[in-house]
C-alpha cells in the first residue's frame, strides 16, 4: 500500500489516506499532518479539504478502515463454510498470511496509538471482544463447550496479538509449515491431509502443498 503503487490523482481521497496510513505505520499517529502529507503527495494543502474537514476526518477515516478490513474480515473468516473444526480455524489462519484481508501494520499502530486516545482504546477494546466472540463461536458451532471455545479463541486472539505486537518475523515458508501445527494446540485435534492440502494450495506458489514436504 504505497503511494506509487495507487494510480490515482496524489489529490484523490484515496492518495491522502495511503500517505496518511504510510506515515501512521512508519512513524505514529502524531506524524500524521496535513502540510507534511502535501508536501510528500507533492500538492497543496488546499487540496486536502476537498476531501476531509480536518485532520480528526482524516483520522476517522483511517480508524473505520481499520475496522472494517480487520476486524470485518476476520469475523467473515470465522464464518467461512467449513465441514471440520480444523479447516474453519485454516479459513482463520488466512488473516495472518493475506495482507488483503487483514493488516498486521496497521492493527499494530492502531494499538500503539490507541495506547495514549482513551476513546480509540474503548473502539480497540470493542473489536478484540467482536473478534474474540466471533473464534468462539465458531468453535461452539462444532461442539466446543462455551467456557472452552472461550478459553481456545482467546489462546488464538492472544497469540496473533502477540505476533503483531512483538513483530515477529518469520520466512513464509517456515511460517506456513508450522500452521497444522497451531491448528491442532489451538483445536485439539489433528488436521486431515486435505484440510492442510487445501489450506497450503491457497497460499504456495503455484499451489502446491508438496513444496513443504
Amino acid at each position: 500500500m504505497t503511494i506509487q503503487d495507487q494510480t490515482r490523482l496524489p489529490t484523490s481521497e484515496e492518495a491522502w489516506l495511503i500517505a496518511a496510513y504510510e506515515e501512521l505505520t512508519a512513524n505514529g499517529v502524531e506524524s500524521v499532518r496535513i502540510m507534511p502529507l502535501a508536501k510528500k503527495l507533492g500538492v497543496s494543502r488546499t487540496s486536502f479539504y476537498w476531501h476531509f474537514k480536518d485532520r480528526e476526518a482524516l483520522l476517522e477515516a483511517m480508524v473505520r478502515r481499520w475496522e472494517d478490513k480487520n476486524t470485518g474480515n476476520l469475523v467473515a473468516q470465522t464464518e467461512a463454510y467449513a465441514a471440520t473444526i480444523c479447516e474453519a480455524v485454516f479459513n482463520l489462519f488466512d488473516c495472518w498470511l493475506d495482507a488483503d484481508l487483514f493488516d498486521s501494520r496497521l492493527d499494530l499502530a492502531i494499538r500503539n496509538w490507541a495506547r495514549n486516545d482513551a476513546d480509540l482504546q474503548q473502539r480497540l477494546d470493542q473489536a478484540d471482544a467482536r473478534r474474540e466472540a466471533a473464534m468462539a463461536a465458531m468453535l461452539e458451532r462444532f461442539g466446543y463447550g462455551t467456557e472452552n471455545a472461550l478459553v481456545r479463541a482467546r489462546t488464538m486472539i492472544y497469540t496473533q496479538i502477540g505476533y503483531i505486537s512483538m513483530q515477529v518475523r518469520e520466512e513464509e515458508d517456515r511460517r506456513l509449515a508450522l500452521m497444522p501445527d497451531y491448528v491442532e494446540v489451538f483445536t485439539g485435534q489433528s488436521p486431515s491431509k486435505a484440510d492442510t492440502d487445501r489450506f497450503m494450495a491457497r497460499h504456495l506458489p503455484g499451489g502446491n502443498p508438496a513444496v513443504l514436504r
